[in-house]
């Protein structure tokens, strides 16, 4: 009989663990939350206190959770290492029943075995700070969600909810939707040369300044004027300036850099990307190595990495591509102002394991990403790319157009990880080309006029990637909660997605334009914000959690009662309601 029992929340990260630990070791799995609020009332008493209950679902879940725990003489929880992770934690150590044995609360930031074995021999204590930012920011929705529904069903369709973070969302994405249909597009030209020297190739030089001042051509007539200068002649190089260019790395992942590149390259959606790397962390089986965690604890926001990990990534880049693209130290990267810095940077587990290595036991998204965060790692700790620059200024008349050639010196970090450049919004940028040699002075043929007419372009609609990003640099939201955030957009059905783009429905204008008129106080980026910054607070042990509860819930019993005065009624048909037909399963209406 085992006489230790090591509890988790992913049955899949239970077949990795069976891998490390021997038969004196049972492994079970909560299979997520266990107990929540109760779905029918508010599940609130005396001073905010939460009544929890044993969800429908997990009642069979816990009692096999507590048969194991009975025969056990020493019991970990092993939960994911976060607030909800302790909060797990929490409430299993809550339902087992064993007050004689000490329950210890184990973590690790990688399924290793080295990183496991360290953490049983170093086990704490459930962290309750962090069970309490966990429970207020529960709290925080449910006292929203329950006194909001009503209103929102009578002043529009029953049914309807609206939560905290999910509300904000929602007026970021119809606020750029306004700013999308008031655009009015204003028209402007981009005029060039192209020019020969006295040896190829050929190079395009684009329109600078004229009299000295930044170019700028409004109308099709200007255009044709300077199409007619630019005409006339040839041109004379005016100024030459060659520079040595660095393009340094970037750091290693941190959850949001990986949603909005995986959503850049691969198309994945947050809720995709988050799926695939739960996998990876918890393990798949590769080949006769066995089950396997292969990228570290997904949810941070910090670009810190172990010494250990440094140490083996810089004996990697030496040995694969030689001693020259490896700096001389350690390059770090400074976290995001107010990353709480609780978990390494996501990266790969085993150096050894190249994407290569483990392509044939990864379905074909689960190996881009591994790919992805596989090289971005290694990247991150070489040398910069150098580039060789020159800035070419060429003259006739009032005009002067300017030419920009980069050409790779050294590739640096370059030989393993490419950087996707965001496209510049108006394209009229043109650098990297080759240029002939050149001399100041020398005069220069004129081949041709190039000239294109263009409109200035509306700001574009949100994509999963550009929200993320907008709620991160907002303050808004943490690692853990963007996936359900957006995917809550959809699923209340207050935003569409029209290629790939957020596009507010009727329902969700609607919805958001009473919200702002009734909590406009509380419903918006700032205050929502400074929420965050509390239960951080909280989770630091800095700040009571019911003072968070009791400040907002009178800010918000203050809004609410002056809410279904300023609120009018609006009803919009066809809203889905929480319900399902009993026959077909579609929702009703």
């Amino acid at each position: 009989m085992a006489k230790n029992l090591i509890i988790v929340e992913s049955p899949a990260k239970t077949r990795t663990l069976k891998k490390f630990l021997g038969r004196d070791w049972a492994v079970e799995a909560s299979v997520g939350h266990i107990r929540d609020l109760p779905k029918k009332d508010m599940g609130l008493g005396k001073n905010y206190e939460p009544t929890y209950a044993v969800l429908a679902t997990k009642k069979e879940v816990v009692k096999k959770l507590k048969e194991a725990a009975r025969k056990a003489e020493h019991i970990y929880l092993a939960p994911d290492p976060d607030r909800e992770g302790e909060a797990i934690a929490w409430h299993i150590a809550a339902v087992l029943d064993r007050d004689d044995v000490e329950l210890h609360r184990v973590t690790f930031n990688e399924i290793t075995q080295s990183a496991v074995k360290r953490a049983l021999e170093h086990p704490g204590k459930i962290d309750l700070h962090l069970v309490d930012a966990q429970q207020a920011r529960r709290v925080l929705d449910r006292l929203m969600g329950f006194k909001l529904s009503p209103l929102l069903w009578d002043k529009v369709k029953r049914g309807l909810s609206a939560g905290r973070v999910q509300s904000v969302a929602l007026k970021m994405v119809c606020d750029r939707q306004a700013e999308i249909d008031a655009f009015v597009p204003e028209e402007y030209w981009i005029l060039g040369a192209r020019l020969a020297a006295a040896v190829p190739p050929e190079f395009v030089a684009r329109l600078h300044q004229i009299d000295g001042k930044k170019a700028k051509v409004e109308n099709g007539e200007q255009a044709a004027a300077i199409e007619r200068e630019i005409s006339g002649g040839p041109f004379r190089v005016a100024a030459i300036e060659r520079k040595e260019s660095k393009q340094r790395p970037s750091p290693p992942f941190i959850t949001s850099r990986l949603q909005q590149e995986a959503a850049r390259r691969f198309g994945f959606s947050v809720k995709r990307t988050m799926g695939l790397a739960q996998g990876l962390y918890e393990g798949r089986v590769v080949g006769e190595r066995g089950q396997l965690g292969l990228i570290t604890y997904m949810r941070t926001d910090s670009t810190r990495v172990a010494a250990e990990a440094l140490d083996a990534v810089r004996d990697h880049i030496r040995a694969t591509y030689g001693a020259e693209t490896l700096p001389e130290k350690p390059n770090h990267y400074a976290s995001k102002k107010g990353a709480q810095d609780a978990h390494e940077a996501i990266r790969p587990t085993y150096l050894d394991l190249p994407p290569d290595a483990v392509a044939s036991y990864l379905d074909a998204d689960e190996l881009k990403l591994y790919r992805l965060i596989w090289e971005r790692f290694v990247a991150s700790q070489m040398r910069p790319a150098l580039f060789d620059v020159t800035q070419v200024d060429v003259e006739r008349g009032k005009l002067t157009l300017r030419a920009t050639g980069k050409i790779l010196k050294s590739p640096g970090f370059l030989a393993v990880y490419q950087e996707v450049v965001e496209k510049l919004e108006n394209g009229d940028e043109e650098s990297g080309a080759m240029l002939p040699p050149l001399a100041e002075g020398e005069t220069l043929k004129l081949v041709g006029v190039e000239k294109e007419q263009k409109f200035t372009q509306p700001p574009p609609a949100f994509s999963e990637a550009t929200l993320v990003k907008a709620l991160e640099e907002s303050g808004i939201g943490r690692p853990s909660t963007y996936a359900a955030i957006l995917s809550t957009l959809t699923e209340r059905e207050y935003a569409d997605k029209v290629e790939a783009r957020f596009k507010p429905t009727q329902l969700g204008t609607v919805v958001n334009g009473l919200l702002q008129k009734g909590f406009k106080d509380i419903l918006n980026e700032g205050y929502t914000a400074e929420i965050e910054l509390e239960l951080d607070r909280v989770e630091e042990g800095k700040l009571p959690w019911k003072k968070v509860i009791v400040d907002f819930d009178k800010k918000f019993d203050k809004d609410l009662a002056s809410a279904a005065d300023v609120m009018p009624n609006v009803k919009v048909d066809g809203v889905p309601v929480d319900e399902k037909c009993p026959k077909c399963g579609s929702p009703l209406v």
